[in-house]
């Protein structure tokens, strides 16, 4: 039996990631570009990073949202990064960091104080190739690769220098993986290319063969052969839990650049360009193209053989029938430009609410008419 025990129980609670180094305000001001109001507090020292409703006088915050107004003014922090707009609501315990933009300059320090988070490394403080990992003869690893226990890698695969490979994941016959990458615990990967610096977390099936049947009459369905690829670029992030089919006759592609959350179903041969977002639980039919810089909601679901212009934008649960313009906004069930589909919201409420004409008369009662 597992129990949860406190600091008062005379048990720290555990920490999973490296204490940032301590800075300066001043520090922190040159490093994010922001002001610090009061330059005599230079010296003041930040030992961490907090939300409003968590922070200790130790701890840089930020504000740049109206609706945590509240949490400002109680706030218990000893630096906060605010927008000019809203300096003169910090209380005077907290030092003012000017910032025009200031989630931006929180996220820039963040990423300076826990370097250490924004790209995995081995579960096992392994620096090397575990003994218990599996690696076939044939398969080629340049130098300082990190193979978690109990990896598998097949034969003819390739693995770039900088790499990690996390303990259960299982690299197939001729995968080849750039430099500078991470494929996370229990992950499969079979018959595809992967680029430099692409960050795979742990669970995901990539190369797959494809949802690809036909029906033959008395013979049911029969699998058509899934004889494509998976291709992934240079500095994509993959979420836990995502599948990659391979292609049918062509290759599955994913951009350069493209971030994808948990849980998201890529089918075979569709074509993902550079810089998309796609976020959780998205299902995304054959043969789909989507161009760059597009941004696809969380459940979002996709017919097969569409094509989702560059820069288009679709609301979360939407279910897209057609093809999407380049820069369109697009949303619903199914899914079209959201201007109309918020006139259509609007004018469904305004029925509901004021009543559809002749609404109140005997016949649209169902057991007024013998139903």
């Amino acid at each position: 039996m597992i129990t949860t025990r406190t600091a008062t129980d005379g048990m720290a609670q555990p920490a999973f990631f490296k204490p940032p180094p301590s800075s300066t305000l001043a520090e922190i001001a040159a490093s994010t570009g922001a002001q610090l109001i009061d330059a005599s507090r230079g010296a003041q020292r930040m030992t961490g990073l907090a939300s409003l409703d968590q922070a200790g006088p130790a701890h840089l915050t930020f504000f740049d949202n109206h609706k945590y107004a509240a949490q400002l003014a109680a706030t218990k922090a000893g630096a906060c990064l605010v927008n000019p707009r809203f300096e003169a609501s910090v209380p005077p315990h907290v030092a003012v960091l000017r910032s025009a933009a200031p989630f931006r300059a929180f996220v820039k320090i963040a990423r300076e104080f826990h370097a250490d988070v924004l790209r995995p490394q081995s579960w096992f403080d392994n620096e090397t190739i575990a003994a218990s990992a599996v690696i076939h003869p044939t398969a080629h690893l340049e130098d300082a690769i990190v193979v978690d226990p109990l990896a598998v890698i097949g034969p003819g695969a390739e693995i770039g220098t900088g790499s990690v490979i996390g303990s259960g994941a299982v690299i197939g016959p001729g995968v080849r993986i750039g430099r500078n990458c991470n494929v996370g615990a229990g992950t499969t990967i079979q018959a595809a290319l992967i680029g430099n610096n692409v960050l795979i977390h742990p669970g995901c099936h990539i190369g797959q063969d494809g949802y690809g049947f036909i029906f033959f009459g008395s013979e049911g369905h029969v699998k058509v052969p899934q004889t494509g690829r998976v291709l992934i670029q240079n500095d994509v992030e993959i979420g836990a839990g995502t599948t990659i089919d391979r292609g049918s006759l062509r290759d599955t592609v994913i951009g350069e650049g493209t971030k994808i959350d948990n849980q998201v179903q890529i089918g075979h041969n569709v074509t993902i360009g550079r810089r998309c977002l796609l976020a959780a639980q998205i299902g995304l039919a054959g043969s789909l193209t989507i161009g760059d810089n597009v941004a696809l909601g969380a459940k979002c679901g996709i017919n097969n053989h569409l094509h989702i212009g560059d820069g288009a934008q679709v609301s979360a649960m939407s279910a897209v029938k057609d093809d999407i313009p380049p820069n369109g906004r697009w949303g619903g069930h199914f899914a079209k430009p959201t201007k109309q589909w918020f006139r259509e919201i609007v004018a469904v409420e305004r029925l509901v609410r004021d009543g559809a004409p002749n609404a109140g008369s005997a016949a649209s009662d169902p057991k007024d008419r013998g139903a």
